[in-house]
């Protein structure tokens, strides 16, 4: 094989293309899975009482309903259990949601203790107008002394119980960053979140006040203030990881309820590629590169309710180009830097999984929908995507680096 193979593409499509359509050696699976264990994943713990809104939290903050809420809850403990986001097998965000404090004939202090050992960001959720909160408030001081280190985010819930009248709509644009709050938050309203602030001020907590609720309540939006709580947890957990599950979609096709259940299963197979890619020996870690790829492109294809046949996988990669595959060959190359190069080609495998994937949801979409998008709109979506990526991943800017864009499509 030349090197001329390798940068017109030809090499890298056709490999991909047996890799999805070929049978996967027997050990790739455990090399992947040894790969998957070795990543972080940010466990959020959810504290708080019973009916204090921690269900409609995560399904504010995943985009999941309740059902599938119910059915991603896996036991851990007696009380307490985990939901694993977007899936068990590919997690890129876990909650560990334990039994409401207060409850009658319930000890909570081993269930804290075991929890104690699991999370790194402690979410506390409060009902605003509840002011019985002292087991909570204890509870998260003791926790705070034994992890000072951990960031506090303590989540205000249920504004609209404080409105004055029940046909008051939420206060635009959101009021409740600065204290003391715009004149327009209720009086009620105010001196209530104020009051609970007040209950945490030996700690540097975070305080986001939000409302969720049901679409047949008639406040819009139902899921009040989720912005502000991912820009809190963004600010308080500084993970890639976090702000490219909240990333911003650049074109419309992308807007569609498919992407956005596709959109974690991408975040989480470009995570798993970053740490593939940086396997330290050239060309050795390229087959298990493109095979979390293509398992990535299986994964889009049956959440867009698709079947990926060799039919359309040729179909995608002649309106794509073959630009893509040389990157394959820059990325392997990286690895010959002294030291530096392990790290910038598994950076480097991340983004480029991210941005095909994508890509990828762009073109489904236009087969879904009847209307195959043109390759100057793929080319713009991979680039975009891409450059999301590179910059969360921190994947640098270097002159050693600035081949990277030879992954864009040509």
């Amino acid at each position: 094989m030349t090197l001329a193979n390798f940068r017109n593409g030809s090499w890298s499509w056709k490999r991909f293309g047996k890799v999805l359509f070929s049978p996967r050696p027997d050990n790739l699976e455990p090399k992947l899975e040894a790969v998957r264990l070795q990543l972080p994943t940010p466990v959020f713990w959810l504290l708080g009482k019973t009916q204090s809104g921690k269900t409609s939290l995560i399904r504010a903050l995943t985009g999941n309903d309740s059902a599938e809420i119910g059915n991603g809850f896996q036991p851990c403990t007696k009380s307490s259990c985990f939901y694993d986001f977007p899936s068990p097998s590919h997690p890129l965000i876990r909650f560990l949601d334990t039994r409401g404090l207060s409850e009658t004939r319930y000890d909570p202090q081993e269930d804290l203790c075991w929890c104690a050992r699991q999370a790194h960001l402690l979410l506390v959720v409060l009902r605003a107008l509840d002011m019985n909160q002292a087991e909570v408030v204890e509870a998260v001081k003791t926790i705070h002394r034994q992890h000072p280190q951990w960031p506090v985010i303590v989540v205000q819930t249920a504004l609209h119980e404080a409105y004055p009248d029940p046909q008051c709509e939420h206060i635009q644009p959101y009021p409740y960053q600065h204290s003391p709050f715009h004149q327009e938050v209720p009086h009620a309203l105010a001196q209530a979140l104020l009051y609970q602030r007040d209950w945490f001020k030996d700690i540097p907590a975070y305080f986001v006040p939000v409302d969720f609720t049901l679409p047949e309540d008639g406040y819009e939006p139902a899921d009040y203030g989720v912005d502000a709580l991912w820009e809190t947890i963004t600010t308080a957990l500084p993970e890639g990881v976090v702000v490219l599950l909240h990333g911003t979609e650049q074109h419309k096709e992308l807007l569609s309820f498919h992407a956005k259940k596709a959109h974690p299963h991408i975040i989480s197979y470009a995570l798993l590629n970053t740490a593939v890619g940086a396997i330290p020996v050239p060309v050795v870690g390229l087959p298990l590169v493109l095979a979390v790829q293509a398992k990535l492109f299986h994964s889009i294809a049956s959440i867009y309710g698709l079947t990926l046949t060799p039919k359309l996988y040729a179909e995608f990669t002649a309106l794509v180009g073959a630009g893509v595959g040389a990157g394959l060959l820059a990325r392997e190359l990286f690895k010959l830097l002294p030291v530096y190069g392990w790290a910038v080609a598994g950076g480097y495998s991340g983004a480029m999984t991210y941005a095909l994937g994508k890509m990828f949801c762009v073109y489904l979409y236009g087969v879904n929908s009847g209307a195959l998008p043109d390759r100057e709109t793929l080319k713009q979506t991979y680039r975009d995507a891409f450059a999301q990526a590179r910059l969360l991943i921190r994947l640098p800017h270097s002159p050693n680096t600035r081949t990277t864009d030879s992954c864009r499509c040509n």
